[in-house]
């Protein structure tokens, strides 16, 4: 059977693929953002993990607000990676598993997750700025990635609660697949920042730790906060942060961080998370 090894939480800013596309990996103000990667990337590569499942959000690349799904999954042998201004990425497109995707959407429905299913849709950095940091591309990607898309721009979005238990439903549909599979799920999005608005600029590395703290040991308490609660405390983008629920939820009570790398250096902390179930 298919089974989750580990959980990743990241962040997704658009600059870290330019960043990291311009070769800026030791520039003094990049290299610590890179460096906190490497120890994720060496972990995916030690387990030897066969699929990210990534729980992104799409910034008005593939889906727009004429029709903006609460949760999206992609079914394909591949995606390309969208150009969102700065032009094509030199990285190939991302590998799907059509029949492990397949069982995930009809383990999902059947779990009364009501999902959109989309083929053929470019990817945009919401998944694709972290990617080449975890996993290495050339000649291609070493594994498969199901994309799994949540609305956190157009309200009204899931709750906090809901996007948990999507996780918890999407860990029943991997633990349900009869291949040998190592998994890895991965939450993203930023922590606390704001990008428009009185409060541009806005940080709160005190929430940040606290919320950090809460995922790891009491995860229920985060899915008690309303989404104005999140954009109280973290400003209006840090509603992102419900993202990282689907991969806690899709994890065992009991977990443990093995890394964490914490860099705020721009709108929001860029930050990566390493985790895996506390068998004890």
């Amino acid at each position: 059977m298919a089974k989750i090894i580990g959980g990743i939480g990241t962040s997704h800013v658009p600059t870290i693929g330019v960043a990291y596309d311009k070769g800026k990996q030791q520039d003094p103000a990049w290299a610590p953002l890179f460096q906190g990667y490497e120890p994720v990337a060496k972990w995916l590569a030690e387990k030897q993990a066969d699929v990210l499942v990534f729980f992104y959000n799409d910034h008005a690349t593939t889906f727009f607000f004429d029709m903006y799904p609460t949760f999206a999954l992609g079914v394909g042998e591949s995606f390309p990676i969208a150009d969102e201004g700065a032009g094509l990425r030199p990285l190939p497109p991302i590998r799907g598993d059509v029949a492990l995707q397949a069982h995930i959407a009809e383990s999902l429905v059947n779990d009364e997750f009501d999902i959109t299913v989309f083929q053929d849709k470019p990817i945009d950095h919401g998944c694709a700025s972290p990617l080449p940091l975890l996993w290495p591309h050339k000649p291609d990607w070493p594994g498969t990635v199901v994309p799994i898309a949540i609305n956190v721009l157009q309200y009204p979005l899931p709750t906090g609660r809901r996007c948990y238990r999507l996780g918890q439903a999407v860990r029943r549909a991997i633990e349900s697949y009869p291949e040998d599979l190592r998994v890895v799920v991965v939450g993203t999005g930023g922590l606390s920042h704001q990008i428009h608005g009185e409060r541009t600029g806005y940080n709160d590395e005190a929430w940040d730790r606290e919320f950090l703290d809460l995922l790891e040991h009491q995860p229920e308490k985060l899915t008690e906060l309303k989404h104005v609660d999140y954009v109280a405390r973290g400003g209006a983008e840090s509603v992102e942060q419900i993202m990282w629920l689907s991969m806690r939820g899709a994890m065992g009570p009991r977990i443990k961080r093995l890394h964490l790398n914490y860099y705020l250096a721009t709108t929001t902390a860029m930050t990566v998370a390493l985790y895996e179930e506390d068998a004890a």
